[in-house]
């Protein structure tokens, strides 16, 4: 990470969703030794805030509606300017990843994502960003260019399971008008204790969000509902 002396990371993110860019923003924010410069819907948009901005990295969606991800970091790189991209896509298509490699793409996440996923993307980029100076041998050069590799799957909190979290979450997301965690229960066959467990897990997550209905006695029932934009991916 960066030291307390160092100059913040300046990310620019760009993407097309206005929901899931306010989030974007909001967890480069909370990712100490970042600070976002600003947000961009389109390319253009982009290459405006670029000409005017200071920029170290961004945080680039490969499916904008005026120009693909890639197209637009090779015009970058041919206009001569040097911020790093993690690219933030629903694609799989490791060609594009290939590609993507020899355009200044140091990271790719995949849509949809946490909090946690970006926050350990942006801590090793910041690694590989401050190793300056000249390698003492290539021990070093394989630690500096190690920092960029992700770590396998997050784990997930104590007494949660990934198949239980599957299912939570595919009820979730197919009940357009929120369950409660009483229906998620009912849903996936879980006791309800269990089942909101699972809920507060994606809320923390960022994927799903909790308001309380009032009914006509007793007290509000929590209703959680998918968060939609931030999981959107084409």
């Amino acid at each position: 990470m960066t030291g307390s002396d160092a100059q913040p990371i300046r990310v620019l993110v760009v993407e097309d969703d206005p929901v899931a860019a306010a989030a974007h923003v909001m967890y480069v924010g909370r990712v100490p030794g970042f600070v976002p410069v600003g947000k961009a819907h389109t390319g253009a948009e982009a290459r405006r805030i670029l000409d005017r901005t200071a920029v170290d990295l961004l945080l680039l969606d490969l499916h904008l509606p005026d120009v693909h991800g890639l197209q637009f970091a090779r015009s970058l790189r041919a206009a001569g300017y040097h911020a790093d991209v993690i690219a933030v896509t629903s694609a799989r298509d490791l060609a594009v990843v290939r590609e993507g490699v020899s355009l200044g793409v140091v990271q790719y996440v995949l849509k949809p994502f946490t909090f946690a996923t970006l926050r350990d993307r942006l801590v090793r980029y910041a690694e590989f960003h401050a190793a300056v100076g000249e390698a003492s041998g290539q021990d070093e050069v394989d630690r500096a260019l190690a920092s960029l590799r992700a770590p396998g799957p997050a784990a997930l909190p104590k007494g949660l399971s990934a198949p239980t979290l599957e299912r939570v979450t595919g009820t979730l997301r197919e009940a357009s008008e929120g369950l409660t965690a009483a229906g998620v229960a009912e849903a996936v066959g879980i006791s309800r204790i269990t089942a909101r467990r699972y809920l507060e897990h994606l809320v923390e997550a960022g994927r799903a969000e909790r308001k309380p209905v009032y009914g006509q006695v007793g007290r509000p029932e929590l209703v959680y509902r998918w968060v939609r934009g931030v999981e959107r991916g084409r």
